[in-house]
């Protein structure tokens, strides 16, 4: 039975599995956005997002549990100076995944996986609109005797 047997195997055994995200999420770090099938997307923001969320707090313990599951100094680095300091007051949710369609060779589901806030593909945060408050236009019939009322008035005044 698969009981609460949450993650995805992806067809490999452990080890393998363990290298390839390892690598994927060394990759994502150093280029911040990468295309791979829906599933490994899936997979990789399962094991990368909770490694982002201990890059909140750089201390040395840190940073031996995220090298021992990156396995790359370099990705490390750039994790704990660069992508924590830029996350730092989002609460989760740090990885975006965009379906792409289906690869022509065998049909998988393609997706692209990136940093939430290093995106360039499109404009999350749009211009807020401008509030325009609805009134009931007054017909220009009514506004022009006004206007002839106020000038009637000035001349008499100035008598």
């Amino acid at each position: 039975m698969r009981h609460r047997k949450k993650f995805n195997h992806l067809g490999r055994k452990s080890a393998h599995r363990k290298a390839m995200l390892a690598n994927m999420g060394s990759s994502l770090i150093k280029h911040k956005r990468i295309n791979t099938t829906l599933a490994k997307a899936k997979a990789l923001r399962m094991f990368l997002e909770p490694l982002i969320t201990k890059s909140k707090n750089d201390t040395m313990h840190n940073r031996r549990v995220v090298f021992s599951k990156l396995r790359d100094k370099y990705a490390v680095t750039e994790l704990f100076r660069e992508i924590s300091t830029k996350i730092a007051d989002r609460p989760g949710g740090y990885l975006r995944i965009i379906k792409l369609g289906n690869r022509l060779g065998d049909n998988a589901e393609m997706a692209m996986i990136e940093f939430v806030d290093y995106n360039t593909v499109y404009n999350v945060d749009k211009p807020a609109k401008k509030k325009t408050r609805r009134r009931r236009k007054k017909s220009a019939k009514t506004t022009e005797p006004a206007a002839e009322t106020n000038t009637a008035t000035e001349e008499k005044t100035e008598d």
